[in-house]
């Protein structure tokens, strides 16, 4: 293991610990629940994507919103458009939402998920989930 030289890094190592617990102890029961997917690719994470991912994380565990799995992704291909976010609802075609920044995120999680209403921001074309 590296060893940690900064706060940072080290709230960074704990986020991560969290959130691959969390995945591992909901995953037999993914395909029921609300998954909220952030592009952690170079281009995202330059974009302010870990801001977003940290955002999601925190409110998700103060909100106790168990029926959520917050995980990350790669490059989703939409570059120009970054921080983007992916939401799947079970039995809804999943949705990407494109230049999300922490007041989107708050309206998606809101919105969306919560209040089940389409938001503007979607990236507009036929996409398909990353996990098919």
């Amino acid at each position: 293991m590296p060893k940690i030289m900064s706060l940072d890094e080290l709230q960074a190592l704990r986020e991560s610990v969290k959130n691959k617990i969390d995945l591992r102890e909901k995953g037999d029961h993914v395909d029921q629940m609300i998954v909220i997917r952030v592009a952690m690719a170079t281009c995202g994470i330059a974009a302010g994507a870990r801001d977003i991912m940290n955002y999601f994380s925190e409110e998700v565990r103060a909100r106790g919103l168990n029926n959520i799995v917050l995980t990350q992704s790669g490059c989703m291909g939409y570059c120009y458009a970054e921080p983007t976010v992916e939401i799947t609802i079970p039995g809804k075609e999943p949705v990407v939402y494109g230049d999300v920044n922490k007041a989107r995120a708050a309206e998606i999680l809101e919105k969306h998920i919560i209040g089940g209403e389409m938001i503007e921001g979607i990236i507009p074309v036929a996409h398909k989930s990353l996990d098919e």
